[in-house]
């Protein structure tokens, strides 16, 4: 063992320092990957709430849970995720759960959806999602890939008694790290979409987009006013504020 040890460091006095470097940042990488949609993010705090509604009896004979009432999920993005961060008394006071992950797409949203949203056991799911798959943050997407994927979360949740509510994506004119993207067009496309197959499927839709909008900045097209937002994309929190108004009138 001790041959073994003391060659290593010969080896690394030798130059194999970048070697050993290079293998451990493969390894980190790795284990990134396999986790590509970062279910590790919520898993601890998932098994958290679990315990304590078993403790709080809401598990029928068969071990399975109960709907809890009054509880919501928000899934989503930075966003969502944001939006706990801000303002962290909305959600704990309603007993609402935030499930947003900075930079997530809808197909990373669907992988995670069961053990984020379903094994919670909500009555209700926020769903606001989007704006990175236009970014194009996990490659190219078309609004009709977009589209599938937060259909098939609506399907899921519906299948577990679970009611939607969908929200339009939020004014954006520009991405500052994706600067090849139109989303001031193609934001309001994918909106007309999601109010459509809400529509369709009797689903409650939440138009921030028209109360958010820009409405006195013409180079500022369909993107979110300086008063609202630092960076164009994201809501400060007036701009939170402003949400909690608009989707209460769906959650009461």
């Amino acid at each position: 063992m001790k041959r073994i040890f003391v060659k290593y460091l010969l080896r690394i006095k030798s130059g194999y320092v970048p070697i050993v470097l290079m293998y451990f940042l493969f390894s980190i990488n790795t284990v990134e990957a396999q986790d590509w949609a970062k279910l590790g993010r919520y898993r601890e705090a998932n098994r958290q709430i679990y315990e304590t509604d078993s403790l709080s009896g809401h598990l029928n004979n068969n071990n399975r849970m109960y709907k809890v009432n009054g509880r919501v999920v928000f899934m989503g993005n930075s966003i969502t995720d944001n939006w706990f961060k801000f303002r962290p008394e909305y959600f704990k006071n309603n007993g609402y759960i935030g499930r947003g992950i900075s930079g997530q797409t809808t197909p990373q949203m669907l992988v995670r959806f069961k053990q984020d949203v379903i094994n919670l056991h909500p009555e209700t799911v926020v769903i606001l999602a989007g704006t990175n798959d236009i970014a194009g943050n996990t490659g190219e997407s078309s609004l009709e890939m977009i589209m599938d994927n937060i259909s098939s979360m609506c399907e899921i949740a519906r299948q577990n008694g679970v009611e939607v509510i969908l929200c339009s994506v939020l004014p954006a004119h520009k991405y500052g790290w994706s600067k090849n993207v139109h989303p001031e067009i193609l934001i309001p496309s994918l909106n007309e979409m999601i109010k459509s197959y809400a529509k369709k499927n009797r689903i409650k839709y939440v138009d921030f987009f028209s109360i958010m909008v820009d409405k006195e900045n013409p180079e500022n097209l369909n993107g979110l006013p300086e008063i609202l937002s630092k960076d164009g994309v994201h809501p400060n929190i007036r701009g939170y504020e402003i949400m909690e108004r608009e989707i209460e009138r769906f959650l009461r």
